[in-house]
């Protein structure tokens, strides 16, 4: 039998060789200063000036003196689209009310109308919210709020794990089609001594994983399997 002394060794040991291959967060995103400037926005901005019509929303379409035309709600669909009396359907989601309602009027004054006039109004609109993923207790997506920044974020995921790398989050946005990044870290954040980033909707946060916490955690959850500590 492996006495305590021994036993304690071959823990120490155990951490060691994973500490020791243990690799560093190597991200293809910006970190440092650079990380600020990737996502930089201004926090009176945190949320677009022009509402873009998205997936889920109720909208109407009134097209005036034309009562089988017009459509009191109607739900923009899976695909982005509307369907249409006459014309079919329509590309609605990513651009404005406004917009749409000078593509439903170029459609039917194409083909169906002589001069339309076409109005449409959001009558619900689906919330902006942002995900966070990786060492939280509650990963998942969740609403924004107008301010929001990282650690009011994280903290409506319940926190980060006790195994969470907190030198390590990582914040994704996704600019013109282009994905960006940066690398935060949420103890300086917490203390004061780095600005807490604004998050905007659409936002992916990740909070890393630290293996040394990790293996340490699950090797005081063994013991009792491996005999680490065991009393003799």
């Amino acid at each position: 039998m492996m006495t305590r002394p021994l036993q304690n060794c071959a823990a120490l040991a155990l951490l060691g060789l994973f500490s020791a291959c243990q690799s560093g967060f190597h991200p293809a995103v910006e970190s440092g200063s650079a990380g600020y400037d990737a996502i930089a926005v201004p926090a009176d901005q945190s949320l677009p000036t022009r509402y873009a019509l998205r997936r889920g929303d109720v909208v109407s379409v009134e097209v005036f003196q034309e009562p089988e035309l017009t459509q009191t709600r109607i739900t923009i669909d899976n695909g982005g689209n509307l369907n249409l009396p006459l014309i079919g359907e329509i590309q609605a989601a990513g651009v404005s009310a406004a917009d749409l309602g000078r593509t439903i009027q170029q459609a039917y004054g194409r083909r169906y109308l002589r001069d339309p006039q076409v109005t449409v109004v959001v009558n619900e609109s689906q919330p902006y919210t942002y995900s966070v993923e990786g060492q939280v207790a509650l990963p998942g997506v969740y609403a924004h709020a107008e301010g929001m920044t990282l650690l009011g974020a994280i903290a409506q995921a319940r926190s980060p794990t006790q195994v969470a790398r907190l030198d390590q989050i990582v914040v994704f946005r996704t600019v013109e089609g282009q994905r960006i990044g940066g690398v935060f870290d949420l103890q300086a954040i917490r203390e004061g001594s780095l600005p807490d980033p604004v998050i905007m909707p659409g936002d992916v946060i990740v909070v890393g994983y630290s293996q040394l916490r990790g293996t340490y955690r699950d090797i005081l959850q063994a013991a009792p399997l491996i005999g680490v500590f065991r009393p003799f």
